[in-house]
């Protein structure tokens, strides 16, 4: 499953006025209401002035093998600078309310933080994330999932070219971007108990690389720390 969301620019934000095509700016009830307070501080060997925190809310659509799967909204924060010359970055939070999944009753899908990320950008993707998704539902028990903690899904994701980014704000510096990944492998549920087999086959798991999408919409403001 590719995120979210996940998506983050890795460059200075001198950068990313000049690189992305600035947009008038958005009223302010048009923006949703950004989240700093689970950004990691800077670490104490931090290059001073260097560090900010990213804050996305995003806005993401799971579909695999043509079967949708709308995730509502997904935050991420997170954050990044330099040690000693060197970029570096801290890991925030990931949260995601369940939201309901078509064609299931009563079920609810939820992204988790599958423990690594790196945000760094460059030529090849816009950044990476493991993650797993949880499955609930009364019939199912209380471990069904798609991934877990201790296999979690690698997600790769990339500029989105139907959502090209832009600037909507300088003060603070606010911008909106689309990111896909088209290259997503999902493996069969797990711990799902005599049902796993039904909801496998409904989602249509395992799906292999080439079948799947995450597409996400995503505000993303920058705070310097």
């Amino acid at each position: 499953m590719k995120l979210l969301a996940l998506a983050a620019t890795g460059v200075a934000v001198a950068a990313l006025g000049s690189a992305l095509a600035f947009a008038s700016p958005a009223r302010a009830d048009e923006l949703p209401t950004f989240d700093f307070t689970e950004c990691p501080a800077p670490p104490a060997t931090a290059d001073p002035g260097t560090w900010r925190c990213e804050a996305f809310v995003s806005q993401g659509k799971l579909t695999i093998d043509g079967y949708e799967i709308p995730l509502g909204e997904v935050r991420l924060t997170f954050s990044e600078g330099r040690i000693d010359g060197q970029y570096a970055q801290a890991f925030g939070a990931l949260r995601h309310a369940p939201a309901r999944v078509p064609g299931l009753p009563g079920t609810t899908i939820q992204l988790r933080y599958g423990g690594f990320s790196d945000f760094q950008s460059n030529d090849e993707r816009r950044g990476e994330l493991d993650i797993y998704a949880v499955l609930r539902n009364p019939l199912l028990g209380n471990d069904c999932s798609i991934g877990t903690a201790a296999k979690p899904l690698h997600t790769v994701v990339h500029d989105d070219p139907a959502v090209p980014p832009k600037v909507i704000s300088q003060n603070p510096v606010t911008a909106y971007r689309g990111v896909i990944d088209p290259d997503l492998a999902l493996p069969a549920t797990q711990g799902c108990g005599p049902l796993g087999k039904l909801v496998d086959r409904r989602l249509g798991l395992p799906s292999p690389s080439g079948e799947n999408t995450f597409e996400q919409t995503s505000y993303v403001q920058y705070k310097p720390l």
